[in-house]
Parts: structure tokens; sequence; C-alpha cells
């Protein structure tokens, strides 16, 4: 079976395809960032960008499509599917052949294996949109020894996925990974804090296969949280090889939800940070912690971890990262005049991923057309109507979350809330805040809630 670059290097036969043509493409393909590219090479991140640009524009003159580096597999998953065989080099015929791209590009199948927007984006998906610096950020700050970094943003903005790729480039450097997501943690372990720290050093062991042998290091009498600290510096840190353990805290706002866990689990995070300055043994430990919201827990200024080390708070898409997402989807339409026709769907969505990822999915399907998905956005036949159902239903879960986004929808000003129900509000992305001051955060759920509410 051919290799997906040798055939690619056929098609390019009489254009120059060197081996840092052949290390960018490779590259690309994997979804690596012009910036890990020059890191991984040695040659300097301009003349990377420039034998990109270079192959780009080379694979777009012979395949008759634009192609970018975002858009690389979608174009070829299209091209596969509409058979578009170019005249101009018996080679290229032969090449563009259905069969023959089979057999050079086995892992493109037909366009209908795009999957339907859920969850974090694998690895290679060419649907991930990087918004820089942030994973040039997240990526070189886990280098540092004893680093705390945090991750923040409201409900399906892409915080899973950024983690997923910082993940994976620590374990490409050789760090040992412990991942946690809070929401596996079974509601009775947050009955008491030792019970909760118990149950977070065995689960922490089992990842980096080590016995949890808990009862050796717990000792009542010195309380939960200076034997948990002695569990993870007498016997994790010290049973572990020297590669340093990245522990990522997924979901972590499940535990403000639970204030006697909280106040004393997030000094406890502060505090091992703080700990890395002097201490080479927690220089091993590199924190990461992922939430929805700011901590609505009361912490003094120097208990919270949230004041140190550095914080990634995830924007929505600008029109510009919309249009490449359309590119990806392989909607040519979006090239010349994308902006101007998408501007809309960004205003009635706010350039909220996981909604405009939703839109161009069935822009993509061929369902129905752009204008007709916002005319139908906020109604019951909508794209959208699973999704403001779902959430509508959370809101009526708890009668304050109901006013308070009353209060949002009734006025075109910011209002001010209650702390609580503004950042419950905002996890699940229904606003936008400053301070306590809200506003929606897009057209659609001010649209949907409206309606619903009778304003």
């Amino acid at each position: 079976m051919e290799d997906p670059l040798q055939g690619i290097e056929k098609i390019l036969q009489d254009k120059p395809f060197g081996s840092i043509h052949r290390f960018v493409l490779h590259q690309a393909w994997l979804g690596k960032t012009y910036s890990e590219m020059a890191q991984a090479s040695g040659y300097g991140n301009d003349y990377i960008k420039e034998v990109g640009s270079q192959l780009w524009q080379d694979l777009s003159a012979t395949l008759g499509k634009r192609v970018t580096k975002k858009n690389l597999h979608i174009v070829l998953r299209k091209y596969l599917q509409k058979g578009i065989v170019k005249q101009e080099r018996t080679l290229e015929q032969e090449f563009c052949k259905k069969s023959s791209l089979e057999k050079v590009f086995p892992d493109l199948l037909s366009v209908s294996n795009i999957d339907f927007p859920s969850g974090p984006l694998p690895l290679d998906s060419p649907l991930y949109i990087a918004r820089p610096p942030l994973e040039e950020l997240v990526c070189n700050e886990i280098f540092h020894p004893g680093c705390l970094i945090r991750i923040k943003a409201p409900g399906k903005m892409g915080k899973s996925s950024l983690l997923n790729r910082m993940i994976a480039h620590a374990k490409e450097q050789g760090y040992q990974i412990v991942y946690l997501d809070f929401r596996e943690a079974d509601e009775d372990v947050f009955a008491s804090l030792d019970k909760f720290l118990r149950w977070f050093c065995a689960y922490v062991s089992k990842q980096l296969n080590l016995f949890p042998s808990l009862d050796d290091f717990w000792d009542m009498e010195m309380g939960s949280k200076v034997s948990c600290k002695i569990y993870f510096e007498a016997y994790l840190l010290q049973y572990i090889d020297s590669s340093p353990v990245v522990l990522a805290l997924n979901e972590l706002h499940r535990v403000f939800e639970h204030s006697n866990i909280a106040q004393d689990f997030l000094p406890m995070l502060r505090f091992w940070h703080e700990q890395a300055k002097q201490d080479q043994t927690w220089q091993k430990l590199r924190l990461v912690v992922v939430h929805t919201t700011e901590v609505y827990v009361p912490l003094k200024l120097n208990q919270s971890p949230f004041n140190v080390g550095i914080t990634v708070t995830l924007p929505p898409f600008t029109l510009k990262q919309v249009q490449d997402l359309a590119l990806c989807y392989g909607l040519d339409w979006a090239d010349e005049e994308g902006e101007k026709r998408l501007a809309p769907l960004q205003v009635m969505v706010g350039g909220h991923p996981y909604l405009v990822n939703l839109a161009l999915y069935y822009l993509f399907q061929g369902e129905m057309t752009l204008e007709v998905l916002l005319q139908t956005a906020s109604t019951p036949g909508g794209i959208y109507s699973q999704h403001l159902r779902e959430l509508l239903a959370l809101l009526q879960e708890e009668p304050e979350l109901i006013s308070a986004m009353q209060q949002v929808i009734a006025t075109n000003v910011t209002v001010e809330l209650d702390a609580i129900a503004a950042y419950k509000l905002e996890s699940m992305g229904l606003v936008q805040l400053n301070g306590n001051q809200a506003c929606a955060s897009c057209e659609l759920y001010r649209l949907y809630f409206s309606q619903q509410m009778g304003l």
C-alpha cells in the first residue's frame, strides 16, 4: 500500500519537493502547527511557513481546489467523492481515479465520514481551529518546572480539545500523564475532605501504575491535606522515574459546587505550585486545571490557585476563524466572499465554536441554505432545537437561574446578577460576564429565551 506522502510527491513531480517539503507535508497531515514544525526541524518559523505556502499553492493548482494546511484532509475527501479528474498529465489522470486514490490515501473515506459535532475533536481532526497564541502558550508553559496552567471557558468552547493537544505534546516529550475528570467521581466522594483526598490520591496512583499505599502515609492527627502532601512527596513523586508528571484536572468546577472540599483543595493546589520554587521533588509536577467558571467559593487572595501561574481563557471564534472552518468543511463559497456571507452566522451564535460547527456541518451536508438555517435557528424546527431544549431544562431545575436569565434578556444593556447565578449561567455559555455584569452571549440565546419566557 503506497504511502500518502509518496502519492502527493508523484502529483508534484514537476514541482520542488525535497526533504523539507516532505517533512512539512507530513507534519501538516498530523495537524502540527508551523511553530511545532520549526521547533522539531531546527528551521526558522518563517521559512517553514514559506515552504508550506508553496506546497498548498502547488496542490491547489494540481487538484483544482483551494488547498490550505487546515483543509488538506477535507479537500482530498471531497476530491475523492466527486472523482474530479484533471486532464493535464497522464500520471495525474491515473492518480485521480477513485481506485488509485483509495490505494494512496487509504484513510480517506467519503464526505459523509465527517462526524456530527460532539465532544473533543480528535488529535488528527482537520476541523480543529487554532486560536493563537493559546496552543503555543500552553505547550511551552508545560516545560516549566512546577508550573500551574488554568484553562477557562464556558461549556463546549473547546477546552478539552486544547487540553488533549497539550497532553499529546507533553507525551511526545516523554512526560507522564495523569488525567482526572471530576465528572467521574461519585457524589459520595465529596462527603468529606478526607474521603475526597483519599479518592484523589488513589486515582492518581492507579494512573501512574503504582499501588495505592494510602494507609502507609495517612495520619489523621496531621490532617488530610498534610497526609495528601506527604503521599505525593514521599511516595508518588519519589517512585516514578525522573520524567515530569502532568496532572491534568478537568471539569474542576464540579469541586466548586462543594465548598467544604473546595475551600481546602484549591489552596492545597496553590501550595504545591509554590513548593516547586524551592523543592526539586515538586518541580516534577506540572498542574493543569480546566473549568467553566470562576470559582464562586470564597477564598482569601493568598489562597487562591487562580492568581498564580498562567490563565488561558478561550475566546469565541473570530469571523476569519469561522471562514477558515467553513473552508475546512469544504464549503467552496466561503473562499472569496466568505466573511460577508458568514457575518450573520457570527452574529447569531457569537462565534461559539460548537454552534458554529453545528451550522457548518448542516451546510456541508447540503440539507439547507445558510439563509434558511438562520431564519429557523431559534425555532423548534431549527438545527439548534435540541441544544436549546437541553439548556432550558437545566435552567428550569434552578428557579433562580430562570429569574437571572430573564433579567439578562429583558434589556439590551448589561445587568448585575448575583455572583453564583452569574457564574452558573456563564458556565452554560448563556452569558458573557464583566465582573457580575452580564449580557446574553449571542443572539440565538436572546431570541430563544425571549420566546420561551414570553418577553
